[in-house]
């Protein structure tokens, strides 16, 4: 497969304005045959896929505050305590917070795996409750992060692209964060990664490449994934897993935390639609179109 990789980390400039994207398309595989002799492109007949995936929470959207009440109502239905000290949530998946939670709060979970694991299952019940009972606050007590429709729109047109989700949060409350604010029909979630998966995020991340190479037929070289997340550990996951990660600043990791873990390019947020486009073009091997 043609194309090539960022070696270095790289700041998108807000200047660009000139790519063109398609229209808004459905999470099923669009492709585009490449013309021979075009820098960067593929020969003749060749079909380039690419997998797309995204982190939600202080990516695409902020739910924080109705996130945090949710969590509170559902420790307090399984462990019966109230949930006084909430741990760091950045890159954090559910399960990690729960544990982490019952840890800060003093909370045995009875000295076995198995114990640990009914806890597990029964708070992913209530968590799914409590956030379900809270959809209309979603909107009302959240919001959708700048440019992030518009830039999750644009790499879901793009040729031969597969979306979909690489999240901390358990699929049924992903569904809701992401319906909420009109962003579901960009993503196929059955390929995706969720907070109640047991494996670390890297391993997530390849999975998910198995799984659409499986789902649509096609090969999904290494270098044509990308992650687009907020924090250093979700760039820890993309290199993990071989993949480009594009970082984002809008959630606690600053411009300079997310170069440091090795970012392949940062952006300061998702407002410059063109500037992510031509991110995800250059991280999954394919030259912008001019």
């Amino acid at each position: 497969m043609s194309g090539f990789r960022v070696g270095l980390t790289t700041h998108i400039s807000p200047g660009i304005h000139h790519l063109r994207c398609g229209p808004p398309r459905s999470a099923a595989v669009r492709s585009r045959r490449l013309n021979r002799g075009q820098r960067g492109q593929a020969p003749e007949g060749f079909i380039i896929y690419r997998l797309v995936l995204w982190n939600i929470d202080l990516t695409l959207v902020d739910v924080v505050r109705v996130s945090r009440e949710a969590y509170a109502e559902a420790f307090r239905r399984v462990t019966g305590r109230p949930l006084v000290a909430l741990p760091q949530q950045a890159g954090r998946s559910d399960s990690e917070i729960f544990f982490e939670s019952l840890a800060l709060n003093d909370v045995s979970t009875g000295g076995s795996e198995q114990g640990g694991q009914d806890l597990l299952a029964r708070y992913t019940r209530e968590l799914t409750a409590a956030f379900s009972a809270r959809r209309d606050l979603l909107t009302r007590n959240g919001r959708l992060l700048p440019g992030a429709l518009q830039a999750a729109r644009a790499t879901a047109g793009l040729p031969g692209v597969i979306q979909s989700v690489l999240t901390g949060t358990i699929r049924p409350n992903a569904a809701e964060k992401l319906s909420a604010f009109g962003l579901a029909d960009l993503f196929d979630l059955d390929i995706g990664g969720y907070g109640s998966d047991v494996y670390p995020r890297g391993s997530q991340l390849l999975a998910s490449r198995v799984q659409a190479e499986e789902k649509y037929r096609v090969q999904i070289a290494a270098r044509a994934v990308v992650y687009i997340a907020d924090s250093g550990r979700d760039v820890e996951a993309a290199r993990t897993a071989g993949a480009g990660c594009i970082a984002v600043a809008s959630g606690r990791s600053t411009v300079g935390d997310l170069r440091a873990a090795g970012a392949d390019v940062v952006l300061t947020d998702l407002s410059d639609t063109a500037g992510v486009v031509q991110a995800v073009e250059q991280l999954t091997g394919v030259a912008a179109s001019r």
